[in-house]
Parts: structure tokens; sequence; C-alpha cells
């Protein structure tokens, strides 16, 4: 039987990563949307609990999706969402943050690592520079981004 990963508030889940620190593990952070579940999304998420111990997955509020993404978005309320990605092996925490941009998560929680899908650059990367400031790292993960929720969701509109 397999049990989803916990999704925690961040109080709670900075508990959780001072246990896990303390037993000598490392973080990994990945965020996204996550809005229609897909085979990049998967592969991106794996790629990411690959590079620690730990994977910790950001998943945007509602309110944030719409404002990044638009009218009609999401399709799926967070709490969905987030248990979806909690039930992704490799997964081992998850949070729904309200903001568009992890970055102040990312600060309050400090990864050792944040990994961002392959239509960034670590250069590019928004988060970037709150992520050295603290002594992390920036990490680029997944496949070629050849596969998005928004092309996905106007093929079905198209088809259907």
């Amino acid at each position: 039987m397999t049990i989803n990963a916990p999704i925690l508030d961040e109080r709670d889940l900075a508990i959780a990563l001072s246990v896990e620190r303390d037993c000598g593990k490392t973080i990994a952070f990945a965020n996204g949307c996550f809005d229609v579940l897909h085979v990049g999304h998967i592969r991106y998420l794996q790629d990411a609990a690959r590079q620690a111990d730990v994977l910790v997955v950001g998943v945007n509020g509602d309110d944030s999706v719409r404002k990044l993404k638009g009218e009609g978005r999401p399709v799926m309320s967070a709490a969905e969402r987030a248990e979806i990605i909690s039930a992704i092996r490799g997964v081992n925490f998850v949070i729904v943050f309200s903001e568009e941009s992890p970055a102040r998560l990312l600060g309050s929680l400090k990864p050792d690592f944040h990994c961002k899908g392959t239509d960034y650059t670590p250069e590019s990367v928004p988060e970037r520079k709150v992520v050295e400031a603290y002594g992390g790292k920036v990490v680029i993960v997944g496949d070629p981004k050849d596969h998005s929720t928004t092309a996905l969701l106007k093929r079905m509109k198209d088809e259907g």
C-alpha cells in the first residue's frame, strides 16, 4: 500500500525539514501549478527527487494560478492538485503557497537545491538570487519542455 506524502502548512513543513536535516538528509524543492498533470510534470518531479534525499513540492494556490495562467484556470482546486502531487513516487512533502513566486518560501525553508524545469537556465531562474543568498544551488531538471498544460487544454478544447 502506498502512502501519500503529507501536505503541510509552512510551520509544520519547517519542523519536518528540521528533523530531516538533523538526520543528515539533503532537501530539494520543486514547484509549479500542476493544473492538469502530464508526463512532463512526472519527469520533472522524478528528476527533482534524484537531486536530494528529500523532495518538497510547492503547489501554487488557486489565486496565484489564476494570475499566472489567466481566467478559467486552475481547472482543479489547489487541494486536489496537492493531493495528486502527494501521490507521486519520490515526493516527500507538499505545500500549497499563495504567492505567484516561491521566493519567500525558499528563503524561509532554505532547501539545498531549488529544481526548475528545462524551460529555464540556471541564470534565468527568477528565484536564483534568493537561493544563492542562503547558500543553496539552482538545478535544472526534467525532460525538454515538450509538454504544456496550456497546450493540452487547447488541444482538448479544439478536439472536444
